[in-house]
């Protein structure tokens, strides 16, 4: 099972995303490349917009100048409104494009964008700001640098956070984070040790963030930490941390200690059900240590926190290798056909080969080389739109 976590509602629609460019522009004289068609498309929503390109793509030739005078001849004054999302939307396709980066823009919309949009980084945990050149400025990132920027891959974090990251995936960063344990507890000072401005906390936060969009065999997904709460809308690859995250996420929400004997009740065989008596009775602890903060967002950094706890680990691995991956999935079919999730999550599964739709996986995120496949037709920078079952 793959999931993807998310707590907006995902029904509205975003005209500004909606027209095809297939329907809206006659083909170009000559055949482009996929990287020269997609910079048109990026041209030509800046014009549908009302947005003149950065410089220089305004001024000096480019496939992004061609789009944009061709849409400004098209449009004229009938723009649409030009929001901080699309213009978002549109930076990112920039920087995407600039360093051959696919993106999936069937589901990568300006809606989408706001529905991953954050107030504070998951890991370092500092408010997000959009000043250009601040530290904590927002950004959206890819979580697996080997796939494109697409629906389920990517989050909002802190720039700091994104330079630190960069292409480091979830076994690098698991090493970075034990190497900065270790020199922390040796050395003779009190401060943490750091990698790019990162300490061991954070780099295990990039370790789990990583290890959701990463398929691990079972036994080690079940032995990782719940250090950051999956951010809305990333896709989680591995059965295990999908159940680990809708128990998590049980706290957040009223109703928990009902819904929680439910989904013990769920569980095959006494054994299996006081392990999981026995893991939650740890959990629950931890957590309410931080009292009950009426804040949301400290509610989540309360229970992430929990999970760092070495008891809460034990009794979770104990009772996760009671299970299998099979078993998890069903445990979440259960789930949700007993509506045992809190209000306003929602999960959904998606079959294997959907999860990575449009990830451009083979290709290592980046856009095809080559020629349209046909004149005027038009590419997504990626692929299609995954549907499936999704944890909301």
């Amino acid at each position: 099972m793959n999931t993807d976590l998310s707590t907006h509602d995902l029904f509205s629609v975003d005209l500004a995303a909606i027209v095809h460019p297939c329907a809206r522009r006659s083909a170009p004289a000559a055949p482009l490349t996929n990287h020269e068609q997609i910079g048109f498309d990026l041209g030509w929503d800046h014009a549908h917009h009302g947005i003149t390109p950065s410089a220089p793509y305004a001024h000096e030739p480019s496939p992004i100048r061609s789009g944009w005078l061709a849409g400004t001849a098209t449009f004229g004054a009938r723009t649409l409104v030009p929001t901080p999302a699309v213009r978002q939307w549109l930076q990112l396709r920039l920087h995407a494009w600039l360093r051959g980066r696919s993106v999936e823009l069937f589901q990568v919309t300006p809606h989408y964008l706001r529905q991953v949009a954050a107030t504070h980084c998951p890991i370092t945990r500092e408010a997000l700001d959009h000043s250009a050149e601040h530290a904590r400025r927002a950004t959206i990132d890819r979580v697996r640098h080997d796939a494109g920027y697409a629906a389920g891959n990517l989050v909002s974090m802190s720039a700091r956070a994104h330079q630190a990251k960069a292409a480091h995936g979830f076994e690098a960063s698991v090493e970075i984070a034990r190497r900065l344990e270790s020199a922390t507890a040796a050395g003779s000072n009190t401060a943490p040790a750091q990698q790019d401005g990162l300490n061991a906390t954070q780099w295990g936060r990039i370790a789990v963030l990583c290890s959701y969009v990463t398929p691990l065999p079972h036994a080690r997904a079940a032995e990782l930490p719940m250090l950051v709460l999956p951010p809305n809308r990333l896709r989680l690859f591995n059965p295990v941390q999908a159940l680990q995250a809708v128990i998590s996420q049980q706290l957040l929400r009223a109703g928990w200690s009902q819904r929680i004997n439910a989904i013990e009740a769920q569980l095959h065989g006494p054994a299996v059900r006081r392990a999981f008596r026995s893991f939650f009775q740890t959990l629950l602890p931890r957590v309410l240590e931080a009292g009950r903060p009426a804040d949301p967002l400290r509610a989540r950094w309360a229970i992430e926190d929990a999970w760092s706890r070495a008891g809460v680990m034990q009794r979770w691995v104990r009772f996760a290798s009671m299970l299998s991956a099979k078993r998890c999935e069903s445990l979440l079919s259960r789930v949700v056909a007993g509506g045992l999730l809190p209000e306003g999550l929602r999960i959904d599964a998606l079959a294997d080969a959907e999860a990575t739709e449009g990830w451009c996986l083979p290709t290592k995120g980046y856009v095809p080389h080559g020629l349209m496949s046909a004149p005027g037709h038009e590419t997504s920078s990626g692929g299609a739109a995954s549907i499936g079952r999704t944890l909301h």
